[in-house]
């Protein structure tokens, strides 16, 4: 028997191996890309800039670019030399003697000569350059040496052009910045963005923003949304109808919605703007997408338009479980529907509320289907989210260790959302109500 004992395994060892599937899931899909994120965050990435596409962490060498570019300098030099006379034709040989000694520097190492011949054939051949033969790793001292040969070149051809003593002077910039591009530097910046979005009034704006269009937009549609799950859950006649078309809105796709909202909006010939004009909620039919309140306004409209029927279908299946006893013998006590409502209906969807805010506030912090394509995020940024932020950083400005580092801050302030709505309305979830 203790033998026995010995070979199983604890019901606390059970527990962890049943979990482990779950645990393995959850790292894979959710934590792996934020954590890949905050590395990335931690550089200078950028896809417009053909030297920082990756992550470098040491000094080195784009030999696709390098084998294309430095002929090009080679034979620039020469032709200029040839055309030349005199002290010019002495200059430019000598730039020509030094940029090859420089190539031939660089080429003692067995390692570079082999990939400059193996590129140049597959360059030739128009094929693409695989990635284990593009970058290769420079030490300090040799990328100190090669700076310092491209400076000098190009501070002489520079001069030279000046001084028109080449033929073709506006060449000296195009091929001194092709090569000088092949260089690659370590692009490791640290915490450089998340100090910089501390101090960055557009990042600030956007998230108040956001914090803004999350607490009045889930706000109204808790309240509506508890109002609309009461209706649909008394007997009527038709109530399979009416529970079917409340869920319309939240079956259409954000984009469509926001397409459409975007026409009803219209300064010209938007329906709901002429009606508010009409009942005086605005004062001319433009505002509501043109002003920074009126798109503030029209955004949350839309969203509550949008998701109320989510946040009544949730409150709804929790209404379904409230016994009807309870309220048959608040009946019988003397108990109005007011007073049911506070004393049975609430204390009793409490778990319920919980789970639907919880889901509904982070749906709505990180929003940018519907503001993107209702407002793009304006005018002047009014309506700009810290996710169209995050959009614009790596999209629009190719900026992907910014926008990363602003995906780390966005991760970050769900996080604390959803541990404020579990420590403050879900403590009896926890088992800390249990306790008695």
């Amino acid at each position: 028997m203790n033998r026995q004992n010995k070979g199983s395994l604890s019901e606390k060892q059970m527990g962890y191996l049943l979990i482990l599937p779950a645990l393995l899931i959850i790292l894979i899909i959710a934590i792996w890309p934020v954590m890949r994120s905050f590395w990335i965050s931690l550089h200078d990435i950028r896809l417009n800039d053909p030297t920082k596409t990756e992550v470098h962490s040491s000094y080195g060498l784009d030999m696709e670019r390098y084998v294309s570019t430095f002929p090009n300098l080679l034979r620039y030099v020469k032709k200029e030399a040839e055309a030349a006379q005199g002290p010019a034709k002495d200059k430019l040989e000598a730039i020509r003697q030094e940029i090859e000694q420089m190539n031939q520097a660089l080429q003692q190492s067995g390692e570079i000569a082999s990939r400059y011949e193996a590129i140049d054939q597959l360059l030739l051949e128009f094929k693409p350059i695989p990635n284990e033969l593009k970058y290769v790793t420079l030490t300090g001292e040799a990328t100190d040496a090669i700076r310092t040969t491209l400076a000098q070149t190009e501070s002489t051809l520079l001069e030279m052009g000046a001084n028109k003593q080449l033929a073709k002077p506006e060449g000296a910039v195009g091929v001194m910045a092709g090569i000088t591009s092949a260089i690659i530097e370590p692009n490791y910046v640290g915490f450089t963005y998340y100090q910089h979005f501390l101090t960055d009034s557009r990042m600030w704006a956007a998230l108040y923003n956001t914090f803004f269009f999350t607490v009045v937009s889930v706000v109204i549609e808790l309240v509506l949304g508890i109002a609309i799950a009461l209706l649909i859950n008394r007997p009527f006649r038709g109530r399979g109808l009416v529970r079917a078309t409340v869920l319309i809105p939240w079956a259409i796709p954000t984009v469509i919605s926001a397409m459409m909202w975007k026409f009803l909006y219209d300064g010209q010939n938007g329906i709901v703007a002429h009606l508010f004009e009409v009942t005086g909620l605005v004062s001319d039919m433009g505002v509501l997408l043109s002003t920074k309140a009126g798109a503030m306004f029209s955004v949350i409209l839309a969203d509550v338009w949008k998701t109320t029927p989510f946040m009544a279908l949730l409150l709804f299946a929790g209404l379904q479980t409230i016994p009807h006893s309870l309220y048959e013998a608040a009946s019988v006590d003397g108990a109005n529907r007011m007073q049911q409502f506070f004393r049975i209906t609430l204390p009793m969807l409490k778990s319920t509320i919980l789970v639907a805010l919880l889901f509904r506030t982070l749906d709505a912090f990180r929003v940018f289907d519907l503001i993107y394509a209702l407002t793009g995020g304006g005018p002047a940024n009014s309506t700009e989210t810290i996710s169209i932020y995050a959009y614009k950083t790596m999209f629009a400005q190719m900026s992907f260790g910014e926008g990363s580092a602003l995906a780390v801050l966005v991760f970050l302030c769900v996080a604390l959302i959803s541990i404020g709505y579990i420590k403050i309305l879900g403590a009896d979830l926890l088992g800390e109500g249990n306790g008695k």
